[in-house]
């Protein structure tokens, strides 16, 4: 489980991010959504523990954020940012390899077990048939689940995932988007940011709409996601349509 309780976020002093009082669940894909400049990156990078509270505290599991090791949290979490660049020509093997750091000494050999979790990472992630193939050769789909892939050779209780769909056509962000989902059934905590809204609506257990430096609201995608605080929030007029048992979010077209 991933709480916070009371914290503000900031940078030199300036608050970006007030007051929030959240909790995550495992086995939940939990979204946060908000126009750009929201703070959505922000409260990533405090889950993650590389952007300290000016107030308040964050738990995992009961245990303060502060409390645990750089080695003890990278064997709990495991995060992805927006942009990710690889400045050598690893094969894709090698790259999800890395993953398994926080769990061996200096020096040590891959055992048999990191192994074991590297293929199973690769598998689970659709990336074993091309695992030798070096990885500036692959589309940005399929980096995509690479980086995925070596998140979840860190064994970790929390994947927090920054914009994965971001720059991905609509056919690489639905395989994305469902292999989220598949690895919060295997009681995997998920954090992801969104920009699009309808992959929230259809993808998470419950998002968090951010504005003016607050939380909103949190709930169920269909409660929160409505044309009237979207429109408050964004200052953009939707209408929210019914599609054979789905909602789909629909921008209303200025009259000109």
């Amino acid at each position: 489980m991933i709480r916070l309780q009371d914290v503000q976020l900031g940078y030199d002093g300036c608050l970006v991010l007030r007051d929030l009082n959240i909790e995550v669940v495992p086995g939940e894909v939990f979204g946060l959504v908000g126009p750009n400049g929201s703070g959505k990156t922000t409260l990533l990078r405090a889950i993650s523990g590389r952007l300290a509270p000016e107030a308040g505290a964050i738990y995992l599991d009961c245990r303060r954020l502060t409390e645990l090791s750089p080695r003890e949290l990278a064997r709990e979490l495991a995060a992805l940012e927006q942009e990710i660049s690889c400045s050598f020509d690893f094969t894709v093997r090698e790259i999800v390899e890395l993953g398994r750091l926080p769990h061996r000494e200096r020096w040590q050999r891959l055992s048999s077990k990191d192994s074991e979790v590297i293929t199973r990472a690769l598998e689970l992630t659709h990336t074993l048939e091309f695992s030798e193939r070096k990885i500036q050769s692959l589309s940005s789909g399929e980096r995509q689940r690479v980086w995925i892939a070596l998140a979840l050779a860190q064994e970790p209780k929390v994947l927090l995932l920054d914009e994965p769909t971001a720059h991905l056509d609509l056919n690489y962000q639905i395989e994305i988007m469902e292999l989220i989902r598949s690895l919060a059934q295997r009681d995997l905590t998920v954090l992801v940011s969104l920009h699009d809204l309808n992959l929230a609506l259809r993808y998470t257990d419950r998002v968090a709409l951010l504005s003016e430096g607050r939380v909103l609201a949190v709930g169920e995608p269909e409660r929160i996601l409505t044309a009237e605080l979207i429109e408050r929030v964004f200052r953009t007029k939707v209408r929210i349509v019914n599609g054979t048992g789905d909602l789909y979010i629909v921008p209303v077209r200025s009259q000109r």
